[in-house]
């Protein structure tokens, strides 16, 4: 099996090794870069094996994407370049859900927050969060803070670094290291000092100099931390010696031992163990009742307790009283 984030083992082997598909029987990605990279594989008919998109489980999208960016933002700003936020003029490029955690962050410092966004739907969210919607070459010349929040590439290129203000902070909170044109600013005109580690100041020859972080890598994993909470949702696994000697079958078993599942591991079993035929070589979600148990078995962190339907309520709403309580195709 692969286990992926952004799709580059998977598009390394489906370059380098393609025969190895023969012998794996699934994939599971957690990024949007990844996940797009699948759908377009499996478009083209390309795709040689069955994938488990767990990049929108509900569990990833808020935990990681969301909550933990939320935090993780401020983290890096903060240890790599030790500034305030208090007034600060910051872009954030994509309102997904990695863009809304930094925005919600940085408006929460008392910085002025703009946000760039080709989707009308998440634009119009921004909007009605309170945050201005702008095009980038707009307040390229004004900001303090340019972060690209959106997977794609070429989101701020050498025309966009050529017009920054002096000290212009440039960073990256999406997954795709193409989303600054880092490339376009090794040139001979342009002068790079290494301030500390993951702390470059490109400089121009008139003595204008940005600051660029992490050389355009993603921020909260190259100067920050990801917090063991968010991880223990959506990446890790911890498994007793007890359930770790039963079948890979009987994930289903009570929760016992502090067994402890991500949704990125229950894919990984689903796949493993569904019968052949069940998925066909194709991009699928992973199911709700997964990502609901995942978000379960991290409750009792918060001394929380779920309400249980009554029979009357399940039939009203046509539910099973054990869940899932959302249909698949459910988001939020």
């Amino acid at each position: 099996q692969i286990l992926d984030d952004g799709g580059d083992l998977t598009h390394w082997i489906y370059k380098k090794y393609p025969n190895m598909f023969k012998k794996i029987k699934g994939i599971v990605e957690e990024s949007v870069t990844g996940v797009h990279r699948l759908y377009q594989l499996s478009k083209a008919g390309k795709l040689c094996v069955p994938a488990m998109n767990v990049n929108d489980s509900v569990t990833k999208q808020k935990f990681d994407n969301l909550y933990c960016c939320r935090e993780s933002i401020l983290d890096g700003l903060k240890r790599t370049t030790d500034m305030m936020f208090g007034g600060k003029q910051v872009v954030v490029c994509g309102y997904g859900e990695v863009g809304k955690g930094c925005c919600a962050a940085l408006k929460a410092m008392g910085s002025i927050v703009y946000v760039t966004e080709i989707d009308p739907i998440c634009a119009l969210q921004a909007c009605m969060d309170g945050f201005r919607l702008v095009k980038l070459n707009e307040v390229i010349r004004q900001v303090d803070i340019v972060i690209t929040c959106t997977g794609n590439k070429n989101v701020v290129t050498r025309e966009h670094l050529d017009r920054m203000k002096n000290s212009c902070i440039v960073c990256n909170m999406g997954h795709s290291n193409t989303e600054i044109d880092v490339a376009s600013l090794r040139t001979p005109e342009l002068t790079w000092e290494r301030v500390r580690s993951q702390v470059d100041h490109v400089i121009w020859p008139d003595g204008k100099r940005i600051v660029l972080l992490a050389e355009g890598r993603l921020l909260n994993l190259s100067c920050s931390t990801v917090p063991t909470f968010v991880l223990s949702i959506t990446a890790t696994t911890q498994v007793s010696r007890v359930g770790a000697e039963r079948p890979l079958a009987r994930w289903r078993a009570a929760v016992t031992h502090q067994r402890v599942f991500s949704t990125q591991a229950l894919a990984l079993i689903e796949l493993y163990n569904a019968p052949e035929g069940r998925y066909k070589q194709d991009v699928y979600l992973l199911p709700k009742k997964m990502d609901e148990y995942v978000a379960s078995l991290h409750l009792p962190t918060f001394d929380a307790h779920l309400t249980e339907l009554t029979d009357e309520q399940a039939k009203y709403l046509g539910l099973n009283k054990n869940g899932p309580f959302k249909p698949n195709y459910y988001r939020c």
